[in-house]
């Protein structure tokens, strides 16, 4: 059901944007990019998901010009 709500303005990654990094050590700053990595590697995944989907999508609703 909370798909239906608006989504609000902004997102994580532009919060994580604006946060400062002063304070974290090289360690941090390193488990830091690793996971942010990692984050990007599933946000590809899915867009590459979401693709292949509305191509097939497209495919089998496409009209047929042999008709």
């Amino acid at each position: 059901m909370d798909e239906d709500l608006p989504r609000p303005k902004g997102d994580a990654a532009a919060a994580l944007a604006k946060e400062s990094l002063d304070s974290y050590s090289q360690d941090e700053l390193a488990e830091r990019i690793a996971q942010l990595e990692a984050e990007i590697e599933r946000v590809k995944a899915h867009a590459n998901k979401a693709a292949a989907h509305r191509l097939a999508a497209d495919a089998l609703f496409k009209p047929r010009s042999d008709q």
